[in-house]
């Protein structure tokens, strides 16, 4: 199941790994981690995004080494044959991208899902949450990475001529088409050559659940002429939203393996 709902969550809190992979941009002035203190889903473990990225890199979110990401899983008790939710208190935006590092890594993508909605849904209905931190009983978990699912700059440059794959962005409108200044400093506004966009809202209902196959299908259609495609990349700002259309996508072609191109705008769009 590539989305979970509230209500099967709730009946099984005991049979699955939870991950609270709530993350917020620095200019919110929230704290993923402090909040999860505060209130969380029953059982659930705490996925810091900033902290388990490359540190030997500028550029934001980027996947670590394989190795380091076998000792972070590893550290948060989780089995190479565990069944895991991740949500997220972030719109679900960054749920989402823990889903596809998990894939990235080779964790069975049927074993790994979102909940829909995410937090926000679940203290809407008045379900459960907690401040007590579950303990860990550490793990040995050895990872398969899938570098086919990442495309690198060079890789990016190199497709505006060859064509060989479509490359969607994420972003919106606006700062697709250069019309507003980039949020992160030292970004020049624009996008990639030959690019489309689909604003990963778009995707979204009000209420932050993803929208049904058919209206996604619609959505997808404006940019692409075959939604049997399976050579697509997506990108954003910094490789997070990215994220929510690989999921959103995935909804449509279950024949598609999520692909992301990393870097994004943040090192594409560098002054």
């Amino acid at each position: 199941m590539l989305l979970v709902e509230t209500d099967w969550l709730e009946k099984n809190l005991s049979k699955v790994k939870i991950i609270d992979c709530s993350w917020h941009m620095p200019q919110t002035q929230r704290s993923g981690y402090n909040e999860y203190k505060s209130h969380h889903i029953p059982n659930s473990i705490f996925f810091d995004l900033d902290k388990n990225s490359r540190k030997d890199n500028t550029l934001p979110h980027m996947l670590v080494d394989q190795t380091s990401w076998d000792k972070i899983i590893s550290n948060m008790g989780i089995e190479q044959n565990d069944e895991i939710v991740i949500y997220d208190n972030s719109d679900i935006v960054s749920s989402c991208r823990g889903w596809f590092n998990f894939i990235y890594y080779g964790h069975d993508p049927k074993l790994i899902s979102v909940l829909n909605g995410g937090l926000k849904k679940w203290l809407k209905e008045k379900k459960k949450v907690t401040d007590k931190i579950s303990t860990i009983r550490k793990s040995n978990y050895k990872s398969r990475e899938r570098k086919v699912l990442v495309k690198n700059k060079k890789e990016i440059d190199q497709n505006i001529n060859k064509k060989i794959f479509t490359l969607i962005d994420a972003r919106s409108k606006e700062r697709f088409e250069g019309k507003i200044p980039e949020p992160r400093k030292g970004l020049r506004s624009g996008c990639i050559k030959n690019s489309f966009c689909i604003p990963f809202n778009e995707c979204l209902n009000d209420d932050k659940t993803f929208k049904n196959k058919y209206e996604l299908q619609k959505i997808f259609k404006t940019s692409l002429e075959n939604l049997e495609q399976k050579n697509i990349v997506f990108s954003c700002g910094s490789g997070v939203t990215a994220c929510v259309l690989a999921l959103a996508y995935s909804l449509i072609n279950d024949k598609y393996h999520p692909c992301i191109y990393d870097g994004s705008w943040a090192e594409y769009g560098l002054i």
